[in-house]
């Protein structure tokens, strides 16, 4: 079992940054490849970015694609999501979520916990 915490979130003006955190704990996190995810009211949970288990592969949706990086410090137990240019379309809740894959995954029913997600709003 891995426990995952995020936070980072909060109110930003389009154009902004922030960088989002999710502190795991319980099993090995560097035995888990990590994503982030979110939700916007009345949508479905999407795919965001996903990383290795070493931090070497990443991959992107390609509406966050030069914006956003994921990255991860598994000497400090955590996943890091960091957006830069947020734009009022990015306002959503955001999930941090690891997979017992060995690969990177974008697909959500692969990924077996979830944190309980962090509110992003970019007002415009």
């Amino acid at each position: 079992q891995v426990q995952l915490v995020e936070s980072g979130g909060g109110l930003v003006q389009a154009g902004g940054s922030l960088r989002l955190s999710c502190a795991a704990s319980g099993r090995t996190f560097s035995n888990y490849a990590m994503g982030w995810f979110r939700q916007a009211p009345g949508k479905e949970r999407e795919f965001v970015a996903t990383i290795s288990t070493s931090g070497a592969q990443t991959s992107y949706v390609d509406f966050v694609k030069g914006r956003f990086t994921i990255s991860r410090d598994n000497a400090k137990n955590t996943l890091y999501l960091q957006m830069n240019n947020l734009k009022p379309e990015d306002t959503a809740v955001y999930y941090c979520a690891a997979t017992r894959n060995l690969w990177i995954t974008m697909a959500r029913n692969a990924y077996a916990y979830w944190g309980q997600g962090t509110q992003v709003t970019v007002s415009s």
